[in-house]
């Protein structure tokens, strides 16, 4: 199969399109201005006819009669003009005639091209005095038009005309068609590029052009924004490599230490010792449990029972589950709920309460000592939100996009806290099951705002 460039072939397209419009119409204006053209000349020479007739009524009715004089002075016109004229009394005989053979090859004479071309034809014309016929006149040509030199001459300027008109035309056409396909295929063919430029691995690669056609352009911005996730997705695929092997190389490296440090009798093995060891293959354990809870949300293996849940009544419960938490740190905790509401909606209370335990413990963890947060529940029309808003340390807005990330931590001032760095991530898969959307807010050194979306029964 030959494969051809979108230009080219867009390009081949709009000129064979262009030209085949160009050539019938040109067919039809030639046609028209023909057939107007040769209605005319039929048109006069209907009037040559029944002028010719109407001076051989005025000449009989001078005379009386016919003599071979009558209407003889037609002759001379008619032999001008490639005509033959025979004059006939009431019985058909012949008063006078010319002979046609005498304009057969007159060389200014160019008959109508037709498939009689070159045959004589002749018709009689009554001439009538009084209402009675007095004889007849026969008018007889080689052609059913007869064209005269300049007749000719403007048939040919018409039709050359034409032909010039189509070659500029056409010439026009190539051009303003190179131009429109250029148009067209240079964003194409740029995504194109960009495209597989992304699917070898390249995903610094964007496309640059920029078209005034809304759909190219759109197409340009979403290959561009492609390119820019996926570059995104490489790096934090990357250091979630990275992070992945530094969480679990550590207490590999402390266990191993101990261990050898045991063996080689630096350490004494107590059960200090061993509990402290003991507590690092939990803090492994773990590790890997968070791990395997992400993939299994991920790959939708976990089937929860739905039921319905009092979303005012679950949050007032997991806040009490903080209250050493808060008095710890000394945080107020400030709970508003609109008054004669009912926040009902469909979920399952042990995975809607890991949600909020990871969310208000994220709020006080990240929150200096004598801090505040605020919990507001209200409803609209068809969601119920639950707003959860500290004045911790807050998120940059570098970090901000990729919170959600598996063991995506921030900058470094977060990651003095404890914190595995998959708590977000699972609060998001949970909430994905539940049909629910979050959405946070965040500034440096200020606070955050995370808002909850559920849909209301």
């Amino acid at each position: 199969m030959l494969m051809q460039s979108i230009r080219k072939r867009l390009s081949i397209i709009i000129i064979a399109c262009s030209v085949i419009a160009i050539l019938l119409t040109a067919l039809f204006v030639n046609l028209a201005v023909n057939g107007t053209f040769n209605k005319y000349m039929a048109d006069n020479q209907d009037q040559r006819n029944d002028r010719i007739v109407q001076y051989l009524q005025d000449a009989y009715k001078r005379d009386g009669k016919w003599t071979n004089n009558s209407g003889q002075e037609m002759m001379h016109e008619a032999y001008m003009s490639n005509y033959c004229l025979t004059l006939l009394d009431a019985n058909k005989k012949v008063v006078w005639g010319m002979n046609p053979n005498d304009i057969q090859e007159k060389n200014h004479v160019m008959m109508q091209e037709t498939s009689s071309n070159g045959v004589y034809r002749s018709n009689n014309f009554p001439i009538k005095s009084h209402e009675e016929i007095v004889g007849y006149v026969n008018i007889g040509q080689y052609s059913p038009i007869l064209l005269s030199q300049q007749d000719i001459n403007f048939k040919v300027s018409i039709n050359r005309s034409i032909i010039i008109s189509v070659l500029i035309t056409i010439i026009i056409a190539i051009i303003i068609s190179i131009v429109i396909s250029k148009q067209f295929s240079n964003p194409i063919k740029s995504v194109s590029d960009t495209s597989v430029e992304l699917s070898n691995g390249h995903y610094d690669s964007s496309s640059n052009v920029i078209s005034n056609i809304i759909e190219l352009n759109n197409l340009t911005q979403s290959i561009n924004k492609l390119g820019s996730r996926l570059e995104q997705q490489d790096k934090l695929r990357r250091r979630l490599v990275s992070d992945i092997s530094h969480e679990i190389r550590t207490p590999l490296n402390v266990l191993q230490n101990n261990i050898e440090a045991m063996i080689d009798g630096i350490f004494p093995v107590n059960e200090q010792r061993l509990n402290y060891l003991n507590n690092e293959v939990i803090r492994f354990g773990k590790l890997l449990d968070n791990l395997n809870i992400i993939k299994g949300f991920e790959d939708e293996k976990i089937k929860l029972s739905m039921e319905t849940i009092f979303l005012d009544t679950l949050v007032i419960s997991v806040c009490n589950e903080f209250n050493i938490d808060l008095k710890s740190k000394n945080i107020i905790l400030d709970i508003n709920i609109e008054k004669g509401k009912k926040f009902m909606s469909i979920g399952n209370e042990d995975k809607l309460k890991q949600v909020f335990i990871n969310l208000i413990s994220n709020a006080i963890k990240f929150s200096q000592n004598n801090g505040n947060i605020w919990i507001n529940i209200l409803e609209t029309k068809d969601k119920i939100l639950v707003k959860i808003k500290d004045t911790g340390m807050g998120i940059t807005k570098k970090d901000l996009p990729n919170i959600f990330e598996r063991l995506y931590r921030g900058d470094k001032s977060r990651n003095k806290i404890e914190g595995s760095g998959i708590g977000l991530t699972i609060v998001k898969n949970i909430l994905d099951i539940h049909s629910a959307t979050i959405h946070v807010d965040s500034t440096a050194n200020i606070g955050t705002t995370v808002t909850l979306y559920f849909n209301k029964i």
